[in-house]
């Protein structure tokens, strides 16, 4: 019985051809498919006959069917007469350069790079996509200037060795240094390349090579941006842009080019100044602002163009630092005494002199400690030497005027203007200083104590003139109560005078002229004490003039009393009598020893009925007298007299 499997052979050899398919197409047929992805590299075995049976003697690729790597490659598609025992067929996929990327060729094989060179120059063949007219046309072995950038290339990698790397970005701003690592030697003298143009920011190496371009650091920068730059022909220094602020200018020292004409003229001798491109200091300054400097072959030195304060003081220090270096200065005066004083010293560089003052000191730092530092110190240190400490302190303002004139025309001669010389604190030596503090306490407690005397000169004056005017008032008072009591007394006389009636009213008048004599006196006393305290008190003027006034009083007093006295006895003895009067006054005396010489009864006539009117008189005032009731009211009536005088 037949197997029925074996009715069914062909099945499975047709399933066997269709998975082995190419294989036995290639054994057959020697037909390759390529896939649509894929380039296929040819490996040539062996050649049979002909005269390129062999590769030429250094090289590795075969351009014209010699055995070995050929550099013809296969794209995709369907190829026939490829045995497999005699080529060999690799699928290699495609190169593919990212986005941001660049391709780095470096060449297998290749003519020789000529001496100086490291790079193999570009040459056409399809971006090294074909591999026989690199070979043809000249292509060099080793890296390759040029490069392929971002996308799908057919590469024969059996001759190219692919290399990706980043794209060069610079950032905002920031400058990119550039360092070429080929082309013709920097000329003898020179610390970087010429100035080369058409090479596209450097992306085309190989036109900056034809243009002459050097090797070594470029005097172009690249700015913000990417660029396409082969690492292996160009490195690249990303810095920051040089940035000039307001009130500054960039005086440019550059350290390539050629050699300038020096436009300072021959007074000028400190530096050559010439026109924008050469080497050596610029005429013209940056003025503020960023700018794409290359730091190795030129430097900017920055100029302050406004006012520019510099401290000669330990503790301060402006924010520019020019002065950080500087501190107080310490001079010695005539008179041996050391001290420290602090100054500020104000400069101003125009900006047409600020290249001048770059050519001469390099910087300005160097103006300051090789020009302002000595030439401020030792004048205040043979202006000090000059004066002790305390006469230059009190001429503080003239020596500054001194100083300033003087450090202006030094700094004349230097290209900058000095604006204002200040001196700041000076410190005497600390006994020196007490010394001057004590004389100044001295001298004004001496002012403080002058002027007080004449305060108590102008109060004891003000007072003097107080006392004098009151006591003018007392003593004006005293001379018109003594001209009152003086009017008084000879009213009442006259008014005695004029009565002649009787003794009664004699006796009346005689008590007024009492009355008024004891008020006078009393008046005359108190204005004599007055002015008595106030004539001691106001020295002898007063005194003299106290004394004139009571003794008018005293004199008035007297004459006015022993006037009255005599005119009232005149006048009682034309009244009584002379016999009557004297029997009067010594019953009035006998009177005042309380004698008492007469009984206490009537006093009646002589015997006859008629009685004698003089006798009843005398016997009334005899009563009288020995009443000491009636006394005594006589008595208080008197002390009444006293306090209030009677009116004219």
């Amino acid at each position: 019985m037949d197997n029925p499997i074996l009715h069914y052979w062909w099945i499975g050899l047709l399933v066997v051809c269709i998975i082995l398919y190419k294989y036995i197409l290639r054994f057959f047929f020697g037909m390759v498919i390529v896939p649509e992805d894929r380039i296929g590299l040819v490996t040539k075995k062996f050649v049979l006959v002909g005269a390129n049976r062999a590769l030429p003697d250094g090289r590795i690729i075969a351009t014209k069917g010699e055995a070995g790597f050929q550099a013809k490659t296969l794209a995709p598609g369907l190829y026939f007469g490829m045995w497999f025992w005699q080529y060999i067929i690799n699928m290699q996929q495609f190169t593919i350069i990212p986005e941001g990327k660049i391709g780095l060729i470096m060449a297998k094989d290749g003519s020789e790079i000529p001496t100086g060179n490291i790079l193999g120059q570009k040459v056409e063949s399809d971006n090294y996509q074909d591999a026989s007219a690199f070979l043809t046309n000249g292509g060099q072995r080793g890296r390759q200037t040029s490069y392929i950038t971002s996308g799908s290339y057919r590469i024969n990698t059996l001759l190219f060795q692919i290399s990706v790397t980043d794209m060069i970005r610079i950032q905002e701003s920031m400058v990119g240094i550039i360092t070429s690592l080929d082309g013709q030697p920097i000329e003898a003298g020179q610390i970087a390349g010429k100035m080369i143009e058409g090479h596209n920011n450097f992306q085309d190496f190989d036109q900056f090579i034809k243009n002459g371009g050097n090797r070594g650091l470029q005097p172009q920068v690249i700015l913000a941006g990417s660029y396409n730059l082969n690492p292996w022909a160009i490195q690249v220094e990303e810095i920051p842009m040089l940035e000039i602020p307001i009130g500054y200018v960039g005086v440019v020292i550059s350290y390539i080019g050629q050699e300038g004409h020096d436009l300072t003229g021959v007074d000028f001798k400190h530096g050559n100044i010439v026109q924008k491109g050469f080497k050596g200091v610029w005429l013209e300054p940056l003025g503020p602002g960023k700018y794409p400097i290359n730091k190795y072959i030129m430097k900017v030195e920055p100029v302050p163009t406004t006012n520019l304060v510099l401290n000669w003081a330990s503790a301060r220090s402006e924010a520019h630092n020019l002065d950080k270096n500087l501190s107080t200065i310490t001079v010695r005066s005539k008179d041996g005494f050391p001290f420290n004083l602090d100054v500020a010293q104000i400069i101003h560089v125009p900006t047409t002199e600020a290249p001048k003052v770059i050519a001469r000191f390099g910087n300005m730092v160097n103006l300051v400690s090789q020009v302002l530092e000595p030439t401020i110190g030792n004048y205040f240190r043979n202006s000090a030497q000059d004066s002790d400490v305390i006469a230059f302190l009190s001429t503080r303002k003239e020596r500054q005027n001194s100083a300033k004139e003087h450090i202006k025309k030094v700094l004349d001669e230097y290209n900058v203007n000095a604006v204002d010389t200040l001196i700041g604190d000076i410190v005497p030596p600390e006994s020196l200083m007490k010394t001057l503090t004590d004389r100044k306490i001295a001298e004004e407690q001496k002012v403080t104590y002058d002027t007080q005397k004449r305060a108590q000169e102008t109060r004891q004056g003000m007072e003097k003139e107080t006392a004098i005017a009151d006591m003018q008032k007392e003593i004006v008072k005293a001379q018109q109560s003594v001209e009152i009591a003086e009017r008084t007394a000879n009213a009442t006389v006259k008014k005695a005078e004029g009565d002649a009636s009787g003794v009664k009213l004699a006796i009346g008048a005689e008590a007024e002229v009492i009355k008024l004599r004891a008020f006078a006196e009393a008046e005359a006393t108190r204005a004599r004490a007055q002015a008595e305290s106030e004539a001691i008190k106001l020295k002898a003027s007063a005194n003299a003039e106290q004394i004139s006034v009571t003794g008018s009083a005293e004199a008035g007093k007297i004459l006015a009393i022993g006037k009255s006295t005599a005119e009232a006895y005149e006048l009682a003895v034309k009244a009584l009598g002379g016999e009557n009067f004297t029997r009067y006054k010594i019953t009035e005396e006998l009177s005042k020893g309380h004698v008492k010489l007469i009984p206490d009864v009537l006093i009646g006539g002589n015997g006859n009925g008629s009685g004698n009117a003089m006798d009843g008189l005398l016997g009334l005032k005899l009563m009288e007298m020995m009443d000491p009731d009636k006394k005594k009211i006589a008595e208080v009536k008197k002390d009444d007299g006293k306090k209030e005088p009677p009116k004219a």
